[in-house]
């Protein structure tokens, strides 16, 4: 009989990592899947639970991904779980596109009520944060009758077409997929890029009036859960408002939540004019909203649609999840939030060669290390001892834990990490002396072997 998950400790490794189940599951996914897909550790989920994943061969982990912040609510929330029954049970789909869906109309009601902007908003519902991007593009386009937009290096906004033409996290993303989408201007994140846009860009490549959006992650997400300056984002606002360009909000990933505001922005007190909303508003079921200021919605019918977007089960989780967030899940991400930050920070001093820096807001956190490599490692490591976490960028771990995490369970995670930074910096050290009594052993020679 299968132990329920809630009685089982978290975590709870019973197998070697991977175990023998993942192993086998992996090499039959490897003979049928698309190579494209990354794949951070061979992990085999089949269950899921609040802060607890299990997986194929019957371990146990506290999971502080929630499937790249999309898991808001935890693993199948029993609020969620019954509103995607009960709609199931009722109208599993019918086109809102084509015709008109009562729930529908009602998540849009709801993401207009808790939209980061004074006025009157309407909504736009897809199936995914890329969708809502493409969105927010076509949108901003259509409205101001302008074709350029200007996006930050670090920025991730999805991967088709229109929106891989605004991300700049990483090369591959562009590799052999050119030409992406014309008239997109990256500049640095952060106040030096603000001093570009003004000075480079509107001087000597393309006036300012030829601009149709600026479109800012508030905090960036793949880039490396970089908090921009205090000043930044208002500093933004006021050069879209002088300039007559959109100001466009990626929230996809720091949106629902998850910086303990409802919307990241937020924190600087700043309204952009379309906000781009996805992952955590679902609690993983596939749903992408585009919001924007009612008087930028002059495209006529058909000028943009999805047929599946505002499937009406996946609607259903929509709304029990703003539900849950606004009774308490919101602020919990602040509290545990600051727990965890507190907890990490003295790894920078313990360990200054190796962590470089803790930071963030909310369940919205990076830790960054010296290099790629040590990164690499302590999240392996981390895995290993039954700890969910991903990279974001080159040299950043990310914690993006569903916003249920619960006290013990952040302080779990802080000693996870904390070992596993304390494995690595053990065995970076181990090798470094190692090296050297090498070297003073006359076994190496500096230099040796350089030429060839």
């Amino acid at each position: 009989m299968t132990t329920p998950l809630q009685a089982r400790p978290i975590p709870d490794i019973v197998t070697a990592i991977p175990g023998p189940k993942a192993r086998a599951h992996v090499e039959f996914d490897h003979a049928w899947t698309s190579p494209s897909l990354p794949r951070a550790y061979p992990i085999v989920p089949v269950r899921g639970l609040g802060c607890a994943i299990e997986d194929i061969d019957g371990n146990v982990f506290l999971d502080f991904t929630a499937g790249i912040a999309v898991n808001s609510t935890g693993h199948s929330h029993p609020d969620v779980v019954a509103a995607i029954q009960r709609q199931a049970a009722e109208l599993q789909h019918f086109s809102a596109s084509d015709f008109y869906l009562p729930i529908y109309a009602q998540a849009a009601a709801e993401l207009a009520r808790i939209a980061p902007m004074t006025g009157p908003t309407k909504v736009f519902i897809g199936n995914s944060g890329a969708e809502a991007v493409e969105a927010g593009l076509k949108l901003a386009r259509y409205h101001t009758r302008r074709q350029n937009v200007i996006a930050f290096l670090g920025a991730f906004h999805g991967r088709t077409m229109g929106a891989v033409s605004l991300t700049a996290s990483k090369a591959k993303y562009h590799a052999r997929f050119g030409p992406v989408l014309p008239g997109v201007y990256h500049v640095p994140f952060g106040n030096e890029g603000l001093d570009e846009i003004e000075q480079r860009i509107f001087k000597r490549l393309m006036p300012a009036d030829e601009f149709a959006a600026v479109i800012v992650e508030p905090i960036q997400g793949e880039g490396g859960y970089i908090v921009p300056e205090d000043d930044f984002l208002p500093r933004l606002r006021e050069l879209c408002d002088r300039h007559g360009i959109l100001l466009i909000a990626d929230e996809v990933q720091s949106g629902a939540g998850r910086t303990g505001k409802m919307w990241a922005i937020q924190h600087w007190d700043v309204e952009p004019d379309i906000l781009l909303a996805a992952k955590g508003i679902g609690s993983g079921m596939p749903v992408g909203a585009m919001i924007a200021r009612s008087e930028l919605m002059t495209w006529g019918p058909g000028s943009h649609g999805s047929t599946y977007g505002g499937n009406p089960v996946a609607l259903a989780a929509l709304l029990a999840t703003i539900r849950l967030l606004e009774n308490g899940l919101i602020a919990n991400a602040g509290i545990r939030g600051r727990e965890i930050q507190e907890g990490l920070r003295p790894l920078v001093e313990r360990f200054p060669n190796l962590v470089r820096d803790v930071r963030g807001k909310g369940l919205m956190i990076g830790i960054q290390f010296d290099s790629a490599d040590t990164a690499d490692a302590v999240q392996m490591q981390a895995f290993e001892r039954g700890l969910l976490v991903l990279e974001a960028g080159e040299d950043v771990v990310r914690m993006s834990p569903p916003l249920v995490v619960s006290q013990a369970e952040a302080a779990t995670a802080v000693r996870i990490f904390t070992d596993s930074v304390a494995h690595v910096a053990a065995h970076r050290r181990a090798d470094l002396e190692e090296v050297e009594a090498e070297r003073e052993a006359g076994l190496i020679t500096e230099g040796f072997g350089a030429a060839g």
